[in-house]
């Protein structure tokens, strides 16, 4: 005689089956992310609040359309021509004895001073008397001319390409170099080779910047959305007009302190001193970011380090620099620079411009240092002007109201599901294992949104609302090949028949992920929000919820 077990018997190792035991683990780790709360004690702000984010169109906002002024030249001048010119502006009329494209010699009427004409720039001088030797580089010098006439950042791209990081027409940038007898260049088709564009180092740069700009201003993970290779969109998601004009249009406010006595710091100089900003490289041994500041910081930071004490202890008084209030760095000058800012100081000289470097430290965690400094540095002023060329705004109450709708929306779809699959089985031990399935997945969904961040919008909801559609699909499957000719098959059978559901339901969430990934890469982030949703919805499906209810399902159904 067989003995006699207990009814529950096998079904209690449900809770110790491994897919269960992930599930459960799932849903908590959401139930913390989301962290759902109720407030019903204040009838204006009471309610259900989340952790979750949402966009712009669920949350009202602003979305501004940004330009990126710049444009990309080519260019063909004679470097000795423009030696000539700003050379004879400084020392009066100069003589061109020998020019080539790395080398100018040329005579003055009276005899210079090697630091005179250093501080002219353009190369590195030897003076004997009145005739100079100036070792350049052609392309340095064409764009330093061209930095200095069209008051902006200059880059040379190769190839004789230059980017001008600022808003300059073909008329602007021709008169510029006519003064040294230089032109824009053409194509092979005769065309000049300008574009209003700029290249696409410098359009992550500056999304780079504004995202450090709305991290600053406690606005995480804002979408930025390239279009064009000079058009940025920013949805700010609970932002006025106004203060995304502020964020976004306005340069932040960087400022360099000298430490003074303990813990106390004094103002030395503004970021708008700064005049340009280096990539991040190893000097010396170790990463760095050099900077460029103008006369008046110049003499600013060599006042305060000769009278805050800095240049005789510099270990005790630290230069430190601040975005919007933040610290950002912070180190004791290097004992070299001492030195030299304090014989600038007995000289009382007075240089139009002067170069720093901020060191960081040497292998990876100096190099991630250094780039995060330079984004730093440069969040005080964008590397191109922005035009805001489009704006449009989503009303707070407008938002509110899709939020509900697109909830309500999802509620309805799930109640028409489970009529259909109510009609199809008629067994409530099916209708609710599937039913939960379904709300379970979404709740793991959401959480993972809230997990890393990601903005809640409209496509996004309908990414969810497309994944409960194919996880029925997908659990319809596994309902059919468990029950065999309307009953329960032998353990065999049912390994059997699981085993070819989940190859139909493994391939079926393969070909949706595969055509989902394109969406990934084309930048756009309506679809971009979309495909997230659908990929992470179809994978927590197939890899946790799917495989529980196949186990649940027999549990049940047994």
């Amino acid at each position: 005689m067989a003995p006699i077990k207990a009814k529950g018997a096998e079904s209690m190792k449900l809770h110790k089956d491994f897919r269960v035991i992930i599930f459960i683990a799932a849903m908590l780790i959401s139930l913390i992310a989301i962290h759902p709360a109720y407030d019903g004690y204040d009838d204006y702000d009471g309610g259900f609040s989340s952790d979750l984010q949402y966009g712009l169109d669920l949350e009202g906002g602003t979305s501004l359309q940004l330009k990126l002024e710049g444009a990309i030249a080519g260019v063909e001048a004679d470097p000795a021509q423009i030696i000539e010119k700003k050379y004879a502006g400084v020392f009066g009329d100069i003589e061109i004895i020998e020019a080539t494209d790395d080398e100018v010699i040329f005579r003055t009427q009276e005899p210079l001073e090697k630091d005179d004409v250093d501080a002219v720039g353009y190369g590195n001088a030897y003076v004997d008397g009145n005739e100079v030797t100036l070792t350049i580089n052609k392309e340095s010098v064409i764009r330093e001319y061209l930095s200095e006439q069209l008051d902006c950042e200059v880059l040379y791209l190769g190839s004789d390409m230059y980017e001008i990081r600022s808003a300059v027409s073909k008329s602007e940038l021709s008169n510029a170099l006519s003064d040294v007898g230089g032109s824009i260049a053409t194509d092979t088709r005769g065309n000049l080779a300008f574009t209003e564009t700029v290249t696409k180092e410098t359009q992550e740069t500056t999304e780079a910047i504004l995202s450090e700009k709305l991290n600053i201003w406690g606005l995480k993970d804002v979408p930025i959305t390239p279009v064009e290779e000079n058009i940025l969109l920013v949805d700010l998601a609970g932002v006025d007009l106004d203060t995304a004009m502020d964020i976004v249009a306005t340069p932040g406010k960087f400022e360099i302190r000298i430490q003074t006595v303990g813990n106390e710091t004094e103002h030395v100089v503004w970021g708008e001193h700064i005049t340009a900003v280096d990539m991040p490289r190893v000097q010396k041994g170790a990463w760095g970011v050099g900077f460029t500041v103008d006369g008046i910081g110049a003499n600013a930071i060599r006042d305060a380090a000769v009278e805050s004490g800095a240049v005789d202890n510099v270990a005790a008084h630290e230069m430190v620099m601040l975005l919007d209030d933040e610290v950002i760095f912070s180190a004791p000058l290097d004992p070299e620079l001492a030195d030299n800012l304090q014989g600038l100081y007995d000289k009382n000289q007075n240089l139009p411009s002067y170069s720093f470097v901020a060191t960081t430290g040497a292998e990876d965690i100096g190099r991630e240092k250094a780039g995060q400094l330079y984004i730093h540095l440069r969040a005080g002023a964008l590397p191109v002007e922005v035009d805001v060329v489009g704006s449009w705004q989503v009303p707070a109450a407008l938002g509110d109201q899709f939020r509900k709708q697109t909830v309500l929306a999802g509620i309805l779809a799930l109640i028409m599901v489970a009529f259909v699959i109510f009609r199809r089985y008629r067994q409530k031990n099916i209708l609710l294992p599937m039913v939960a399935t379904s709300v379970s997945e979404v709740f793991m969904i959401l959480g993972f949104a809230s997990l890393i961040g990601w903005q809640l919008d409209l496509p996004a909801i309908a990414g969810i609302i497309a994944v409960i559609g194919t996880g029925i699909d997908h659990l319809v499957i596994i309902t059919d090949e468990v029950l065999y000719e309307g009953k329960m098959p032998s353990k065999k059978v049912y390994l059997s028949r699981i085993a070819r559901a989940f190859a139909i339901i493994f391939a079926a969430a393969a070909t949706t992920i595969i055509a989902m990934s394109p969406l990934l890469f084309m930048g756009f982030g309506a679809l971009k929000g979309f495909a997230i949703t659908t990929i992470v919805g179809v994978l927590i499906g197939v890899l946790i919820a799917r495989p529980v209810y196949g186990r649940v399902i027999r549990e049940l159904l047994e």
